[in-house]
This record gives structure tokens, C-alpha cells and sequence, in this order.
């Protein structure tokens, strides 16, 4: 799974069909359909201490837990639209998580 990207800024097109339920226009959200468990996973650009691209990786894991992954070693800091779409990926992967 790649964790470092360049700025997103509209979903990629899915490899495959977009799962249901997935905006189409959901700023700053990555689908990579199917790359864990065939669950969504977000990927929310931001920076590091020294303005470096860096990125954070949201994913609902097999017990129905949110996991929130951080640019490794790193502090992810967010401007006020990447904090607005992480908001969103939580928001999304929690809804995910309890069904």
C-alpha cells in the first residue's frame, strides 16, 4: 500500500467499480477499493514539521476498529481543508465500522 503521495484533491479512479455509497465528489478522498480486506481506505494529504508531503492513511480493520495511520516517525500537520478531510474520512470509516 503506497502511504506517500502527492495532494489529493478528487477521489482516484477505483481500479475497480466505486464501492456504493462513496461521493464521487468528496474532496480530498482517495478509494482504494479492495486494498485491505476489501474495505475502503482513505488517504488524506498533509505535511510534516519541515512542509515535506506527507500523508495519513485512514481504514476499518476486521474487528470493526477505525485505525488512523501517520506518516511514520513523523508529526502530521494539517491545514484547515486537509483537517476538514480527515473529519470526513473518520466520519465515513466510522459509519463503516458499525455496520
Amino acid at each position: 500500500m503506497d502511504l506517500v503521495g502527492s495532494t489529493v484533491t478528487r477521489p482516484a479512479p477505483a481500479p475497480s467499480p466505486a464501492p456504493q455509497g462513496e461521493s464521487q465528489d468528496t474532496p480530498g478522498l482517495r478509494d482504494l477499493t479492495g486494498s485491505f480486506s476489501g474495505r475502503q481506505v482513505w488517504h488524506i494529504s498533509c505535511g510534516d514539521v519541515i512542509n515535506r508531503d506527507r500523508c495519513l492513511t485512514v481504514l476499518v480493520n476486521d474487528q470493526n476498529k477505525v485505525v488512523l495511520v501517520g506518516p511514520p516517525g513523523e508529526t502530521a500537520v494539517l491545514s484547515s481543508g486537509q483537517l476538514g478531510q480527515l473529519r470526513d474520512a473518520l466520519r465515513e470509516a466510522a459509519e463503516q465500522a458499525e455496520r
